[in-house]
Parts: C-alpha cells; sequence; structure tokens
C-alpha cells in the first residue's frame, strides 16, 4: 500500500493563511439547478421596468404571503408582517422581531429604478414627415447604446380630469415598437471621429413615432396631428396631458437566458431588479425573525437619490420613528444598534476589459454576491466605509450560514467611480455595508448577471435577516 505524501511545511501554511476563491460551481456543482428554479420568478420580475410597475406587481405578492398594510400607532405582535407604500415608488416591508424594536433592526435596502429615456414635458414634435417624442436621457447610460434598438413606453399619465392612465406598450410579441434612429456607416466617417460621448448626443436620443399623415389638406404637421389623434383615441391622453405625466422609453428585450448551460440572464434594468427581487424573497421567507427586518425599495437613486422617493430624503427615518413609536422607543436608539445592508449591484470582472480593473479587488461572475466595504470615486469621495466591526459581523453571518461570498471594489481607483444609497443611510448613525450581484455592461440596455449570483444573494439576505447575532 502506498504510502499516503506528507504535506510540506511550505502546503501547510498556504492552506491554513491564504485566500483560495472558488466559483460557486467548483465548491458545489449541483447548486446551479436550485439557482435556475429561483430564477424563473425573477425572469417574470424583471418584466416590470418602472418603480411603479415594481411597487405594484409587489404588494400582491406581499399580501398573498400574509402582509397587512401597516396602520400607524399599532403596536404589532411579533411575527406580524406589514408593508407601507409611500407614492407608488417606494415600498417598505417589515417582518416584527421577537427582540424589542429598541435592540435595532436589520434594515435591506435595494433601489427599483435603472437607467432609462424619459420624456420631455414637451415631448411631441414633427420634423420631415416623421414624429417623434423628444427625451431626456435619466441616469447614468452610454448614449450611443441607446439608438436602433426597438424600444417600448412605460409610464403613466394624469389627465385633466384626475383620471390616472397606465402605460405599457411595446412588451408584446404581436405589440408594436418604437426606436431612435442611427446615421448610416457609409455617411458616418464625421461621426465615428467624435469621442463616445458625442456619437450620440442628448438631443438626438428621440423616439421615432410615426410617419403616416392625417387626411385633411387644411390640417398642418398632418403626421403630429395622425399620431396626437391615434394616441387620444386609444389612451383618451392630448398634448397638454404629457405636462402630467411620468413617462419613459426602455428597451423592449425580454429576460432571456445566457449561453449553451442557460447560467446567466440577460435583461434590462438587473441593476438593481436583481438585488431588489432577492431581498422581497428573503424578506417574505423570513418567518419570526430575532430582529425586526425593514426591507426598503427605493427610487431616484440612479440620479442621486433626491427627492420625496429616493432615500437622501427622510421617508424610511420617518417610517422607522412611526413603527417605533408605538413601542414608546426613541427613533435615536432604534438607529443607533441597527445594521443596514444596502443591497446593490458591483461590476462584474470582464476580460474583454480587463485594464480597468485591479483584479485582486474585483467581483467576478459565479463568486457570489459581492461585498463592498466602500465605493465612491477618487479618495473614497462620496460613500459610505463600513467598519471593521461591520465587516467582522458580515464575514461571520455569511460564513456560518454557508454563504459563497466575495468582495470587489467597481474597478481601478482613477477610472471613475460609483455610488449607492448606502452612504445616505448610514448618514443616520446605522452601521451599513454594500453587498450584491456582479453585473457584466451594468448600464447598458442588456445587462448580464449569473443565476448562481442571484440565488445566493437570496440566502445572503435571508441569513443577514435570521441571524441572532448582534454586533453590539
Amino acid at each position: 500500500m502506498a504510502k499516503e505524501k506528507t504535506k510540506s511545511k511550505g502546503k501547510e501554511l498556504e492552506e491554513k493563511l491564504l485566500r483560495k476563491p472558488k466559483t460557486i460551481g467548483e465548491s458545489n456543482p449541483d447548486f446551479l439547478k436550485e439557482s435556475m428554479e429561483f430564477c424563473e420568478g425573477y425572469k417574470k420580475f424583471l418584466m416590470n421596468k418602472t418603480e411603479r410597475e415594481v411597487v405594484d406587481y409587489t404588494i400582491p405578492l406581499l399580501e398573498e404571503n400574509g402582509y397587512k398594510e401597516f396602520v400607524p400607532g399599532t403596536k404589532y405582535k411579533s411575527g406580524s408582517k406589514i408593508y407601507f407604500n409611500n407614492r407608488g415608488k417606494n415600498l417598505i416591508m417589515v417582518t416584527v422581531g421577537k427582540k424589542s424594536v429598541s435592540e435595532g433592526v436589520r434594515i435591506g435596502a435595494s433601489h427599483i429604478d435603472s437607467p432609462r429615456l424619459d420624456f420631455k414635458p414637451v415631448p411631441l414634435f414633427e420634423d420631415s414627415d416623421l414624429a417623434y417624442f423628444k427625451t431626456h436621457y435619466y441616469g447614468g447610460i452610454k448614449k450611443y447604446q441607446w439608438s436602433a434598438i426597438p424600444l417600448a413606453l412605460h409610464g403613466v399619465v394624469i389627465l385633466k380630469d384626475g383620471k390616472k392612465v397606465k402605460v405599457a406598450i411595446g412588451e408584446e410579441d404581436d405589440d408594436l415598437t418604437f426606436c431612435v434612429t442611427d446615421l448610416l456607416p457609409h455617411l458616418a466617417r464625421d461621426q465615428m471621429k467624435k469621442p463616445a460621448t458625442e456619437i450620440i448626443t442628448g438631443e438626438q436620443l428621440n423616439i421615432l413615432i410615426g410617419s403616416w399623415p392625417f387626411n385633411d389638406d387644411e390640417a398642418s404637421q398632418k403626421v403630429k396631428l395622425n399620431i396626437a389623434n391615434t394616441i387620444f383615441e386609444r389612451y383618451g391622453i392630448d398634448e397638454s396631458d404629457f405636462l402630467s405625466a411620468e413617462l419613459c422609453a426602455v428597451p423592449a428585450f425580454r429576460p432571456k437566458d445566457v449561453g449553451f448551460d442557460r447560467s446567466m440572464i440577460g435583461a434590462y434594468g438587473q441593476d438593481d431588479s436583481v438585488c431588489a427581487y432577492a431581498n422581497i424573497m428573503a424578506e417574505i421567507d423570513t418567518k419570526n425573525p430575532e430582529y425586526t427586518t425593514v426591507t426598503v425599495l427605493a427610487d431616484k437613486e440612479e440620479t442621486g437619490s433626491d427627492g420625496p422617493t429616493g432615500l437622501s430624503s427622510m421617508f424610511l427615518i420617518d417610517f422607522i420613528e412611526e413603527f417605533a413609536s408605538a413601542y414608546g422607543v426613541e427613533l435615536r436608539h432604534v438607529l443607533a444598534r441597527s445594521m443596514c445592508i444596502s443591497c446593490d449591484v458591483n461590476s462584474a470582472y470582464d476580460p474583454a476589459f480587463g485594464e480597468n480593473y485591479e483584479r485582486m479587488n474585483c467581483s467576478y461572475i459565479n463568486r457570489g454576491p459581492s461585498i463592498s466595504k466602500y465605493g465612491g470615486s477618487g479618495g473614497k469621495y462620496s460613500t459610505n466605509d463600513a467598519s471593521a466591526e461591520m465587516m467582522a459581523f458580515i464575514r461571520k453571518t455569511m460564513d456560518e450560514n454557508g454563504v459563497v461570498w466575495q468582495v470587489g471594489e467597481l474597478g481601478k481607483i482613477d477610472n471613475g467611480g460609483g455610488g449607492t444609497v448606502a452612504m445616505y443611510i448610514s448618514s443616520h448613525n446605522v452601521d451599513t455595508v454594500d453587498f450584491g450581484v456582479p453585473v457584466l455592461s451594468m448600464h447598458s440596455p442588456f445587462e448580464v448577471t449569473s443565476k448562481a449570483d442571484i440565488y445566493m444573494l437570496y440566502k445572503a439576505m435571508k441569513a443577514f435577516y435570521l441571524t441572532k447575532d448582534s454586533k453590539y
């Protein structure tokens, strides 16, 4: 019988002291099957392409799972599940814990807005017998990526009589579609010399919506009139109603499995629907936690989190104060003992553009959700920076619950940067850390994620919500 080879001292020390990250597939080859089942629900969720649609989709799901609308002043029992809808654009979900709210809460925050083309207040015009909508892009986009792709229109219009009209055009297989046009390569010699930011300008992001004239020789702007008449006949919307509308154009792509192994998902809006869905499902599946969970879906993250539905406002803090007041607990005492995972995406390493990443400190597809101690840009400007104690708590929680995770920065320090809602929550004396799914082609019309990473994030958020440990 052959004698077992003795490990060298160096090999023993290497195994003991050095990190050797593995992909989820190497650690658990069967994990993809579980992930695929979980992600079928996620693909349906992705068809909600605005923050209003996400809220409208999620509330019935919550009610099916025993959630009741929050009633201020109510002292809820342990295990109760409640939700609060803020202006149809934010949603806060709560599972009441066994411990007093004075011990703090576990906050999971995701955003449900994504980059898109918003309509200008006066959008409808005609030029050279073609009708268009003018747009003002929302969030950080590469403008050239939005030309010559099929677009759908989503949003709401409030008519003069106060009636709300919901719009979703271009998503069905037999539905009409829209687009932003581009210049043919035969005439694009000068265009192709321009920097990428100028290949398509903001004012060129006009959506083509029609070409047929209204049949009346006395009418002017006949194509515009024909389109306006069609819109009015179908939806009861006239041109002045655009002044009280929230309309946008988004890619008309449906979520698709990517790769021969179907291990990835390609879709619009995965930043941050991918984290929002994992967060929602973890919240729903959390039963009788030690600490009260507070899951929040936020708006306006892509443009700085401003306004009454962004997390730089007080809507979340006001809710926690209202909830805690029923138990006679001061807000500041709750927040000081609370913890938050800012559940937002990170950039996945892309070998096609590897020079933009520092490989030891970036995120990779299929290595689990990525913890970002900080974000921001340059010298850590405009960011939360999680404490060593918070990082130790997250490490311990994830490792004890079998969650495969990684750490990652957005990219090389001097190449740019980006932020999340973490700094807005941590500014209220809440220990906060970023944790989310790595994404390829982030902020493009067709982002790519790993199914295994998505399902692992669900497990991570559930572990965070259910942990009995305290950092304090």
